[in-house]
């Protein structure tokens, strides 16, 4: 990952002071762009980011009101909010500094300048923003509320071993990678694992779960939006992408996302920038893409529902994901890890699997992967009476005994609809369009109350 040099653009109709300028910014490696009219500065701020504007207030139409100049600052803030701009005049006034800061000048400078002055204002400007912007993507990621989840992976097995170091040694590169392999696998927490192991690992991950993703929002998740960029827009929103910045963007339900979303994700990813909704700003993307689905993408693309040329940006490499049943070893380390989180999570004095559960876990096929039996641990964690969890609290199918059915008559609301949820992923082995389907829900709303109930945190 190369670091990216501030970028200043430097507006004045006098080439002299254009130059003088330039020739500073450029002392201290900073990259420089000029323009010689408001038209010129609005044109290239609408076409590309920078991380500063000195701006002079005076040009040919009136050469001393500042009138040219802050009518210039209110477009430049209608097309960015938060770009630093610095004005610069050679006819300074209080009262012109003071309608300047008002209509959202950041500073004021008068000419003749001295040198150090203008790069320490620039300096202190550059920084000032990227501050900003990092505490609003610090305020969005908590009010995302993301749960990243615990990803030191149980692998007992020789099989899951052998995946576990295929990512590693592909972590450190910056391929994009797709994870494939049936729901409740672990494909999430295998996609930060990775992002663990490589040179990415100081930097955000993002998950975002494609399936919750309406076509009216994609944009506005994926890219961000600006202020009134649309009727609920009240504030300027920052998107996946930018989020991730030098970091990595996971994926997940990829096949979910329709044909629409598949050309705008395809653009960003062959052009490597995005504009936000409502700006035509430019923004560089440098993420690390990982994608997960339990999907046969081939077979998408020979019906025409995936398109191919997306599928060849997703999976430069593809590691298929094993399912529970293949790597039995797993099993009980498992099961034996989720009951001691849960038993802490939930301030339970510790229980242990009886050897008839211990015996039932082993022979159950598992057709809802490490999903299926954490949430059957959580089941079972509440509805054994004593320190040993048999295996009537497991409860599970065509086991010789099956006697806890009932729901408590004192479970709440909430509790019913989250078992209830739990019972039809179990019934429809995890397969989300059908699940939704029984439960009379439309996807995007499935999708938030497994959000709610915390129920999709290992694809």
């Amino acid at each position: 990952m190369s670091e990216i040099t501030a970028t200043v653009l430097i507006a004045d109709d006098d080439e002299d002071i254009l130059s003088a300028l330039k020739m500073a910014l450029m002392s201290a490696n900073y990259q420089v762009v000029t323009a010689n009219s408001p038209r010129n500065v609005l044109s290239l701020i609408e076409r590309r980011r920078f991380s500063c504007v000195v701006m002079d207030l005076n040009y040919t139409r009136d050469t001393t009101s500042g009138t040219e100049g802050l009518e210039l600052l209110n477009a430049i803030r209608a097309v960015d909010q938060n770009l630093p701009v610095i004005a610069i005049t050679g006819y300074g006034s209080i009262e012109l500094a003071v309608e300047l800061m008002k209509s959202g000048a950041n500073d004021f400078i008068e000419k003749p300048w001295r040198n150090s002055q203008l790069l320490l204002r620039v300096q202190q400007q550059i920084e000032r923003a990227d501050t900003l912007l990092k505490s609003q993507k610090l305020a969005q990621e908590n009010a995302m509320l993301k749960s990243r989840g615990d990803t030191n992976i149980i692998a007992k097995s020789p099989l899951m071993k052998g995946v576990l170091q295929q990512i590693k040694q592909i972590a450190v590169s910056d391929m994009n990678v797709l994870f494939t392999g049936e729901n409740g696998t672990g494909k999430s927490m295998l996609a930060s694992y990775l992002h663990q192991h490589s040179s990415r690992r100081a930097q955000s991950f993002h998950a975002v779960n494609m399936g919750g993703i309406t076509e009216t929002l994609f944009e506005s998740e994926m890219f961000g939006h600006v202020k009134g960029a649309f009727t609920d827009a009240k504030e300027s929103r920052i998107g996946r992408f930018e989020l991730a910045t030098n970091g990595t963007l996971f994926l997940d339900e990829i096949a979910n996302i329709s044909p629409k979303q598949q050309a705008k994700l395809l653009r960003v990813l062959e052009e490597k920038q995005f504009e936000k909704v409502g700006s035509s700003v430019t923004i560089e993307s440098n993420v690390r893409l990982v994608s997960a689905t339990n999907a046969n993408l081939n077979h998408l693309v020979e019906q025409g529902d995936f398109r191919q040329d997306l599928l060849y940006r997703l999976n430069t490499i593809e590691i298929r994901i094993p399912a529970l049943r293949d790597r039995a070893e797993d099993i009980l380390p498992l099961a034996s890890g989720f009951l001691d989180h849960l038993c802490q999570k939930y301030h339970i004095e510790l229980k242990h699997f009886g050897d008839d559960a211990v015996e039932a876990m082993l022979h159950y096929h598992w057709p809802g992967n490490i999903r299926e039996l954490s949430h059957t641990v959580e089941r079972a964690l509440f509805l054994s009476q004593t320190q040993l969890i048999g295996v009537d609290a497991l409860n599970l199918p065509n086991s010789e005994s099956n006697s806890v059915k009932k729901e408590s008559t004192e479970a709440t609301l909430e509790q019913i609809e989250k078992n209830v949820i739990i019972e039809r992923l179990h019934k429809y082995l995890q397969d989300p369009q059908k699940t939704a389907l029984s439960l009379g829900l439309s996807r995007s709303a499935y999708y938030r109350r497994l959000e709610k109930y915390e129920l999709n945190n290992q694809t």
